[in-house]
């Protein structure tokens, strides 16, 4: 049932005139006309009956009357209920620990009144993210996406570049150092659990390894980060990565160390993924205060050729 044809009758019901209902609609009174023979034709009814005085409702048109208002007024609801800005922004931060949704929690400190969901898609890939984002599941996502995978009707923009960080015991060789290379991180095990091949963080540290010589593994099971924490604290050997924006805890006793990258500086770069066009408000507000927030990083940083740029 055409939905316009509908608003048009229970317009020229409301104002009793065609011309009325016309100027009403902004449209001309052959169109109401036609709206409403087109109406009365799917219905097979006779709605309006034409007087010297304009117009007034047949009985079935007083039968229809409320149950078309009901129907207009369920229109409305759903389309505001779509409309930019009238629900919240969901975005997929991957991981509640990590930089993105430390840099959407603080965008949200700064803007309590924005609407906004923080989700995380932690078992997909790039791939089945973007994918979740172009049907809709998420209106965006943060993920190292290589720029020829960026499919039609999707905007990627490199808006977080989280510095690396090395993360030891006190016992570990590199413990007491202000910062180190890359390329002095060869030679010791770096152990980061649950890398799941075929993700981007995998091809992000397979790149990593293979341009400075690294030994980057995730032999073992995984049984989260705090068991992580425990085995680094207790190891003279063993180490992990980390970004600057990422926020892990850990007991006192454990005098675990961050240690930065330098020379160069390697990022993790988030790139976030939304669907072309989109007008939400709160992506618009959201991708500015990225831009003019985002962690300082120095001019020697490098990440994967193949990430978007």
């Amino acid at each position: 049932m055409d939905v316009e044809a509908m608003r048009t009758f229970v317009t020229v019901a409301e104002t009793g005139q065609f011309q009325a209902a016309a100027d009403e609609l902004g449209i001309s009174q052959q169109a109401v006309s036609k709206r409403i023979a087109t109406l009365e034709k799917h219905l097979e009814v006779k709605l309006l009956v034409r007087t010297s005085r304009g117009s007034r409702m047949s009985l079935d048109g007083q039968v229809f009357l409320p149950h078309a208002k009901k129907v207009l007024t369920t229109v409305e609801q759903a389309e505001q209920a779509v409309r930019p800005g009238s629900r919240p922004l969901r975005v997929d931060v991957l991981n509640r620990r990590i930089a993105p949704a430390q840099a959407v929690y603080q965008f949200y400190r700064s803007h309590p009144e924005m609407d906004l969901d923080a989700v995380t898609l932690s078992e997909e890939n790039a791939a089945q993210a973007t994918h979740a984002v172009l049907d809709g599941t998420v209106d965006a996502s943060f993920r190292a996406l290589p720029a020829g995978q960026v499919p039609a009707g999707i905007s990627a923009e490199r808006l977080l570049d989280a510095p690396l960080q090395l993360l030891v015991g006190p016992g570990h060789p590199l413990a007491d150092a202000p910062w180190v290379k890359p390329a002095d991180l060869a030679g010791h095990r770096i152990w980061i659990p649950g890398i799941m091949p075929g993700t981007e963080w995998a091809a992000f540290y397979e790149a990593l390894s293979e341009v400075f010589g690294l030994s980057i593994d995730a032999l073992g099971p995984n049984f989260g980060d705090e068991a992580l924490m425990d085995a680094l604290a207790d190891s003279a050997s063993l180490a992990t990565l980390v970004t600057s924006g990422d926020r892990y805890l850990w007991p006192q006793a454990h005098d675990l160390r961050r240690i930065p990258l330098h020379e160069p500086t390697p990022v993790y770069p988030h790139v976030l993924l939304f669907r072309t066009g989109d007008q939400h408000p709160v992506l618009a507000a959201l991708r500015d205060h990225l831009r003019t927030s985002g962690p300082r990083t120095p001019d020697d940083v490098w990440a994967p050729d193949w990430i978007n740029r």
